[in-house]
């Protein structure tokens, strides 16, 4: 289970383990509350996971609504949402009545019976402030280049009264990571094929590298996506997640791969991992990517090519096989057993 950390006014309480953390919430609910796959700290009040009937054995009991005054001037809807699972996660999204989340095709997991399901043209942004037919269609467009399908899906919220969910499952074995864009100024870059869900409201679109070496070898490409907003979007990525705070010039070299996001402000480049030997013998590849700060940045510690790379350089291809040492190669693996013709 996650070790929970709250703030009451700069005071840290922690780690507390999840019944002494819904405890001390329930006690005490005018702080913040912080467990590792948090990309921020949130008012606990809004954290439905530190709510009492998130205890185990509790009944499920109404949720009463946020505030209105916390809402003022939102244009994304707002959602609550429930992450569950520690590698193979998936977040449960509960809606009010005319509340919409967009999600990737292919990523729902289950949803309630009054949820209605919409597979609409480009990010489902449009749609809801009126766009026409060309907007949409802007919108698929930009979505393919960055690698992604035509159609999102817009799950609703029809019924007249209570809460609905829906939940949204990841692809791969990793971490989903809930970001709020007004607590980023509004944006955050994202690696192409990161996004999971969102709010309504949030808008998808493309971020171009400038510089040609960055663009060819950064690992991402030369477009990214860029979610703007100020609603909730959920990012996926492999492996465990790390957050880094820069501050103003400070740099970071990470591996090409593991750059999930970065909020706007961050200043992405490559350079060279040193000497001809290091490239050749070093196995981390030619270039290292260069974030310098002033920002926020999220890595991964296992890139989905990383994983796909050690899967395919392990599967049994025609003309033999490593055989992990054995003289037999792909002889001994049939007659072990392990792979067929």
């Amino acid at each position: 289970m996650h070790q929970w950390y709250l703030s009451y006014n700069g005071q840290q309480i922690g780690p507390l383990d999840h019944a002494a953390a819904i405890a001390q919430a329930t006690r005490d609910p005018a702080g913040h509350c912080w467990r590792q796959g948090f990309p921020e700290w949130i008012p606990i009040s809004a954290c439905t996971e530190l709510r009492a009937e998130s205890a185990p054995g509790a009944m499920m009991a109404p949720v009463p609504p946020p505030a209105a005054a916390s809402t003022a001037g939102q244009r994304s809807d707002v959602i609550d949402y429930r992450i569950y699972g520690e590698d193979m996660q998936f977040v449960e999204i509960e809606l009010d009545p005319g509340e919409s989340a967009v999600a990737e095709a292919g990523s729902m997991m289950y949803k309630d019976a009054v949820v209605n399901m919409d597979t609409v043209f480009g990010d489902g942004s449009a749609s809801t402030a009126g766009g026409g037919f060309m907007d949409k269609l802007v919108g698929a467009g930009k979505r393919l280049i960055t690698g992604e399908s035509l159609f999102t899906t817009v799950f609703s919220h029809t019924g007249g009264s209570g809460k609905a969910k829906v939940a949204f499952a990841a692809p791969y074995p990793g971490t989903i990571v809930p970001m709020t864009l007004s607590n980023y100024g509004g944006t955050i870059i994202a690696q192409k094929d990161s996004f999971l869900c969102a709010a309504r409201g949030v808008s998808i679109g493309l971020f171009f590298q400038k510089k040609i070496m960055t663009a060819l070898f950064g690992g991402e490409g030369f477009i990214m996506q860029k979610l703007t907003g100020d609603g909730l979007v959920f990012i996926h990525a492999g492996g465990t997640i790390v957050e880094r705070e820069l501050r103003p010039g400070e740099r970071l070299d990470v591996d090409t791969g593991c750059v999930v996001a970065m909020t706007s402000t961050v200043n992405f480049d490559i350079q060279p991992v040193g000497g001809v030997k290091s490239m050749l013998f070093g196995g981390e590849g030619v270039f290292l990517a260069t974030l310098t700060g002033p920002g926020k940045v999220w890595l991964q510690s296992l890139p989905f090519s990383r994983l796909a790379g050690r899967m395919f350089s392990a599967a049994y291809q025609r003309g033999g096989s490593k055989g992990e040492g054995s003289v037999l190669g792909g002889l001994g693996g049939i007659i072990s057993g392990d792979r067929g013709f």
